[in-house]
Formats: C-alpha cells, structure tokens, sequence
C-alpha cells in the first residue's frame, strides 16, 4: 500500500457527505487522468505554464522555489558581511588598547554587525527555508500570494542595500542594534545615522512580515487534501508558530521604529522625559519584539532537526502530540517575558517577579522538544551523517545556552552580569549557535534537494570541527570574561583589566570559525558542480519534499495526492511516481496555475486557486517603496507622498486582471471530485490573508495603544501644563467625533454593496455612498493634523500621542478609499459577479477594522486628555 493516496473525500453511499475517514477506507486509488498526456508531455505542459522565465527574466519569477532560493543566498551574502564586522570586532578586542579602530568606527562596526545578523540574515534566511520546502512538504505547488511573497523579497533587498550603502560611506548606525534611547535620538545621534537604521529596518520589516502572513495561510489552507492539522509534518506546526509569531512580534517594532522617527525628524517627544515621553517605552516596544524573535528563530532550527533526526533514526518522532502542544505554549510564553532584558531599568519589584518566573517556566516547553529529539535518536538505529554531526553540535550549544538562561532569568544574577560579556556569550549560544548549527544540519540534509547532487563530504566534515571548535573557542570564554566585568560595546580595555589572554583566544576561535564556515562554502560549489547524481530520496526520508524530482520542477508535483497519514509517514519513492504518472489532484493542464485549498483543520478539499503568474510589477512596487524610503530619510517629504500615491495606484493595478472575467462554476479537479475556483467561494485566500494583515495591523495598533497609555501612567512630567493640553480652536472634539461616525457610516454602507452584489443589481451607486463618508473622514482626519487644532504635537507627550492616533485612523481611512477604487474599477471591467464578490468582503473588513481603531482612539484620546 502506498504512503499517500489520490482518493477524494466525495460521498457516501447513503447520499451524506462522507466523512474523510470514511472516504478513505472506501475509495480506490485515484486513476491516472484520461487526458493522454504521457509524464513527459505533462511536465512539459505545466513546466510552459509555470516557468520562471530565463536570464532577465527571473527577476518576474513570484514562485515560491525561485523565491525561496534567492531569499537563502541574499542571507547568505549579509551573513558574510556581517562575519567579516564580526572579525573586525575580535581583531580589536584581541589585544588590550589596539588602535586598529577608533571608537566611532567600532560604535558602526558592531550595530551594523548585530543588525546584519538579526535582521537580514537570521530571520530571512529561516524564511527562505521555509518558502522553498512548505509546498513541497505539503502537496502543494505554490504559497498561496506568490506577488506578496516577490514584493516582500525586492523590500528585503532594497533595505539590506540601503544599509550596505549606509556602511560604505560611513554613515552607519552607531546606537547599538536595539537602538536604545536617548543615544539614538537627535540630541546624542545627530545625522541621518539613526534614521538610515529605523527606515532601513521597517522597510525590511515590510519583507518579514509579508511572508509571515503568506505562510500562515499557507501551512492553514494549501496542504494536500487530506492532510489534517494532526497529520501536518512537524516542520509545518514548527513555521506555523513561527508565522504567527512574526505577524504579531514584529508590528510593534516597527511602530516604535515610526514614533522614533517621528521624533528626530519632525521633534515629536515620545521619548523625550523632559517633554513627557519616557526612553523606557523604546525598550517595552523593541523587547516586545525582540524576545519572541529569540525563538522565531530557534523554532525553525528545531524543527529542521525534528525532521531529519527521525530520518536517521529510522522510525517516527516521539511524542509528536507533546512537541507540537510544546511548540504552541513557547509561542505564547515568548510573548510574556519581554521585560527580562530589562531587569535593571527599575521596574517594580512585582514586574521582576512575574517576569523572572515566565523566563524560567520556558524552559518547560524547550525541555519537551529536545527529550522528544533525544527519545527518538534513543529509540531508532541511527545512521551516522554530516547532518546528524550538526545536529549533535546543535544539542551541545544549544543545551548550553539555555542554561545560561536561567542563570540570566535570575534576577539577582542578572543584576551582576547585565551588560557584560556574559550576557553576549549567553545570546550567541541561543541564537547563533541554534540557528547556525540547526541551519547547516538542514543544509546539508536538503542540499541533495536543491541540487540534485549528494556531497562527497571530504570537506564537509572538517568544516563542522572548525566552526564547532571555533565557535566554542570564542563565545566559552566570553562567559568568564563578563563574570570578569568586562562590559559589551567597549572598543578598548587596558592590560591591567586581566582580561587579555581570554580575548586572545576568543579572537583566535573567531578566525578558526571563518575558516570553518569558508570551507562549507567550498564544499557547496564543488558539491554542486562535482557531486554525484541521484534519482530520489537518498536518505530514504518519509515527508513528501522527496517525492518531486531533484532539483525540483516550478510546479513541484505533476498532479496532487491525497494524504492518509502523518505527512512523516510517508513513501515518497512511491508517492513520487504516482504523481509524475497523474494519479492526483489537477493533473491536468488547463491554462491555468493552480493548486488545491483545505478546510483549515479537517483538511478537506474545499475549492482549488488559481495563482498569478510572473510579472514584473512585485519589483516595479519595491522600486518605488525604496524610493519613498529614500526621500522620507532625505527630508524630501512631498516627494515621498507622491511616490506613496504612485505605490497605492501600483497595488490598484496590481488588482486588476486577479480572478476570473466569468463564472465557471465547480470544475473537474481529479477522482471525480468537482470544485469551485477560488475567486467563486466567500472562505478564500484573498480572505484569510487579509485577516492576518488585519492581525498584524492590530499588533501594530496595540504598540500604538500601549505606548499612550504607558505615557500617561507612568512617564515624567505629566499631567502636561495647561497650554499642553488645550484644543485650539472651536469644535476639535465633535469634529473627531463626526469623523469617527462617518467611518462607521461607511463600514456599514459597505454592506449593502455586498447585498447589491450578491443580488445581482447595480454597485455602483453603493460604492459611491461608501466612498462619500469615508472621504468626508479622511479629509477631517487630515485637517486635524494640519489645522494645528490638536495640541501642540512638539510641545508635549500628549500633543504627539493625540496626533499619532488621528495620523493612524486617517491613513487606514484613505487605505479604504483606494479599495474602494479598486472596487469600482474590477466592477465595471467585469471582474465581479454574485459569485465572484471577494472584493467587497476585502473592503467591508477593512472598514470594520478602521471604525473599532478609530472608536478606540477616540476613548483613549479621551482618557488622556
């Protein structure tokens, strides 16, 4: 019997829908399609409609193999710049009082160095991955917003050069990668430094968060039919959480990128003491992203390793049940234990207490996870490889990080070690050791995927001693160093400190490491030019990735399967073939790109999408987002609103052309099974991607909210004096009030282009009564601000919360207003039908989240005041 099937969940005897259990046990294997397409001819087929073009052309590719591939090697690259700073740092510290960097150099030095590590090379890279593997894991042949997943690769670019750029010429950050306040504000960091490093990041945020929302729906939606939530490979749970957690993590840091920007450029003092603000907000919004980020990171690295140990170990997961429940508790456990980097900042007594305790209970569901890991190796017959080397190399890093950890969740120890090397020795274990070790072990267990080739591991195995030695050699001692009281960030230190001999050999370890990461470079060309070629599944692995063919075609599977089983239980040999003979879902070309969608957790087949295919205008938007970026960090603000305009009427014409110009209705889709496309059902992808967007957009609100009620509970210097808190002028407050109930006049309207749609009438009419409103409060909104009616927004913490509230509300106002263009347009070219009403849902839910922040705003405006 095969691993997976091609059987659809169809009926039961008895007329009733069958259960998929039922449909399983009662249908036969799907036959192959009577289309008369050799597996030849089939692949040529899909391969012309889902090509990624050649030579220039690839920079139009939205696939997810193209795309996955590129995130990977662009990481690669800012890693190696950022190992290079990473050298730089040790040569200096390698000695007492080396003049080989003055202390400005080495200030640019070390934050481009941790920006370059977290932000464009840890959390992309761990993307990249999962955007190449996802649909293949899952059965399924693309992400579910192939334009969204381009445009965020052009943002992550884009950014990564700008503060490339910023390096080259010396204007480089130089307030640490935190950024931590007031170093970084005006005063203490004059110059476009600061404001290189917060639009940088926000605009690299732009790609991270992007992709978060395109994995969460796709590991929800776009399995293989059949494949539960309980039967997903452990991969998918471990990217799941990680989505999530980016979509919720990463908004806050990038509002309070906004409010700091905010303040150096236009003198707004969010955090400003003597003006009401408070520096200690920065580090609540920076840290609420910052811990989860630790295990963003760690859960992809484990859950590489979750996948391959029990290939090794020839036999399934242990506790597959308990990982995954473990896996979802350290998501929200990251989200409550932010304030453990802030432990000496002064917080109360009770606020250290709860914190510390959520630190260690941590340790709860990370223990789960690696017994899990360790009772599989145990039960199974492990077979010795070069990734099992990384894994085990894995273990004993990662191991040793954590306990650390503990020792740091301490808060009186933490008071000790705060700001010493022990506390960079501690991060480089949990972070950089996890995900280097984690990464390279997945390296070399896909590098037969994304080649075609197997390694001859000549080099492959010195490699890892010398990272795994070097690695040791430099962070251990940096343990004894900060217990030594050596503090991070100091560019020199004297002979008598005692620190010396450790530094020395922290810098040596640091070189071996090089040469150590040097020789895995060498080890992957050779291995893609030189290695030995093989058909399928070389290490005999039991998840669906191996059933393509190696390196894999742009479409992934010639037809779909059918899963009836654990996605870790599989034959992919097989399942492989089968597929490639059309025995599956969709195995027949019909001029479109498409793919299967699920019931969420059931995994049944609930319609099939039809995908874009390559275009040109993912970069054209990254373009123009880079130059609005550009102007803003320039000053150049009229001209950065105009190119915001050219970018909203960009993602206007983007729309156009999406869907379908008719109804189809269900169509054959494979087995007998007839399915609706996906412009024709109300629970499609365009829906559940704004759901997420709308997430992360309350995330971001959120930070907004916290930061105004922070500012007003706890910050210097309020209540603000009298003339701070003045409305001026006549009716401020029932204009935000008239405002505020014309986007709810227009949420609500909305609905009845909806009703009209779905009845078959008019719309236009409907869209124009939504429109009005929504207008009239786009223009109050902004008038607010221009009128200088609000109180003063330079003169006090208040003036500029205020302001940001009704800044907030306006822009999502006038965000309406270009879906209801977009509205308008798609209606009159036909592109909408009672069937086809997606776009009006999109809208109303647009709506409905703009009036619930502008209701909020409204009362936290009034709680202020």
């Amino acid at each position: 019997m095969s691993s997976a099937s091609s059987e659809p969940p169809a009926r039961h005897a008895s007329g009733r829908r069958a259960t998929v259990e039922e449909a399983i046990d009662a249908a036969p294997p799907m036959p192959a399609p009577d289309d008369g397409l050799s597996p030849l001819e089939r692949h040529k087929a899909l391969e012309a409609l889902w090509s990624s073009g050649r030579g220039l052309q690839r920079l139009s590719s939205v696939n997810h193999t193209v795309l996955g591939i590129r995130i990977m090697l662009t990481a690669s690259v800012f890693f190696g710049v950022g190992g290079l700073l990473a050298m730089l740092i040790r040569a200096q510290l390698a000695t007492p009082e080396t003049a080989f960097l003055d202390a400005p150099a080495y200030a640019q030095v070390f934050t481009m160095h941790g920006t370059l590590m977290m932000f464009l090379f840890a959390i992309p890279m761990l993307e990249g991955i999962a955007m190449y593997l996802l649909p293949k894991m899952m059965g399924g042949r693309d992400h579910a917003f192939p334009r969204l997943a381009a445009y965020g690769y052009w943002c992550y670019l884009f950014g990564g050069v700008t503060l490339l750029t910023a390096l080259v010429l010396g204007l480089a950050p130089a307030s640490g990668w935190f950024m931590y306040t007031p170093l970084s504000s005006d005063v203490y960091s004059p110059g476009i430094n600061s404001d290189i490093w917060l639009l940088g990041i926000t605009f690299v945020e732009i790609s991270s968060i992007a992709v978060g929302i395109e994995l969460s729906v796709t590991i929800l939606r776009m399995r293989a039919p059949g494949m539960s939530l309980a039967r997903m490979p452990i991969f998918a749970w471990y990217m799941l959480i990680t989505a999530l957690m980016i979509v919720v993590g990463f908004p806050p840091l990038a509002m309070g990128s906004l409010l700091l920007e905010a303040e150096r450029a236009f003198g707004l003092p969010f955090f400003d003491p003597t003006r009401g603000g408070d520096p200690l907000l920065w580090q609540h919004l920076f840290w609420i992203f910052g811990h989860p980020e630790v295990y963003i990171i760690f859960l992809p690295a484990a859950g590489m390793l979750a996948t391959l140990i029990p290939t090794f170990a020839r036999r399934p997961l242990v506790a597959y049940k308990a990982v995954v429940a473990a896996i979802i508790a350290m998501g929200i456990i990251s989200f409550l234990i932010w304030a453990h980097h802030m432990f000496t900042v002064g917080m109360p007594k009770l606020a250290v207490d709860f914190f510390a305790v959520a630190s260690s209970a941590v340790v709860l569901p990370t223990a789960v996870q690696l017994f899990a890991l360790i009772a599989t190796m145990a039960a199974g017959r492990m077979i010795r490889s070069v990734p099992m080397l990384y894994a085990f190399g894995f273990f004993a890093v990662f191991v040793n990080g954590g306990l650390t950890g503990v020792m740091v969740a301490v808060a009186p120890f933490n008071f000790q070690i705060h700001d010493t090397h022990f506390v960079v020795a501690h991060m480089h274990y949990v972070l950089f050791g996890s995900l280097v070790f984690g990464a390279l072990a997945g390296l070399y267990y896909w590098l037969p995927h994304l080649t075609g080739r197997l390694s001859i591991h000549r080099l492959s195995i010195p490699a890892f001693w010398l990272i795994f030695l070097g690695f040791n050699g430099t962070f251990l001692l940096m343990h004894l160093t900060g217990l030594l009281g050596m503090p991070r960030r100091v560019y020199s230190y004297g002979w008598d400190d005692g620190w010396a001999a450790l530094n020395l050999v922290s810098s040596v370890g640091g070189f071996i490491q090089t040469m150590g990461f040097g020789l895995v470079i060498l080890d992957v060309i050779l291995t893609r030019r030189h290695g030995p070629r093989f058909r399928r599944n070389p290490w005999g692995a039991q998840t669906m990735e191996w059933a393509t063919a190696t390196p894999p075609p742009n479409y992934n599977f010639a037809a779909l399967p059918h899963v009836d089983r654990r996605g870790d239980k599989l034959d992919p040999t097989t399942l492989g073939g089968q597929l490639a003979a059309g025995r599956g879902y969709l195995a027949t070309p019909r001029g479109w790109q498409e793919t299967m969608v699920v019931e969420a957790v059931s995994g049944r087949a609930d319609h099939f999408a039809i995908l874009p295919r390559r275009t040109y205008l993912p970069l054209i938007q990254g373009l123009v987002t880079w130059g609005a970026i550009l102007c803003i960090l320039l000053k150049l603000y009229p001209l950065a609103a105009g190119l915001t305009v050219v970018l909203a009427a960009l993602f206007i014409l983007g729309a156009q052309g999406a869907g379908l110009e008719r109804d189809h209705g269900p169509l054959p889709v494979g087995g007998g099974l007839a399915l609706p496309p996906h412009p024709e059902v109300r629970n499609s992808l365009p829906v559940w991607g704004m759901t997420f967007t709308l997430l992360a957009n309350a995330a971001m609100y959120g930070a907004l909210g916290f930061g105004v009620l922070y500012l007003r509970l706890t910050a210097p210097n309020w209540p603000p004096p009298p003339e701070a808190m003045a409305l001026r002028g006549p009716g401020v407050a029932l204009a935000a009030l008239v405002a505020v109930g014309l986007i709810f006049a227009a949420a609500a309207v909305s609905r009845l282009t909806i009703r009209a749609n779905d009845r078959d009438e008019a719309k236009g009419r409907w869209i124009v009564a939504t429109a009005l409103p929504l207008a009239g409060a786009t223009l109050l909104g902004f008038w607010l601000l221009a009128s200088g009616h609000l109180p003063d927004p330079r003169a006090h913490a208040l003036g500029a919360t205020l302001n940001g509230l009704v800044a907030y509300v306006a822009v999502h106002a006038a965000v309406g207003l270009a879906f209801l263009a977009s509205n308008a347009l798609r209606s009159a070219g036909g592109w909408t039908s009672p069937r086809r009403g997606t776009d009006f849902l999109l809208t109303r839910m647009w709506l409905d989240y703009t009036a619930a922040t502008a209701a909020i705003s409204l009362g936290l405006a009034a709680l202020v005041v």
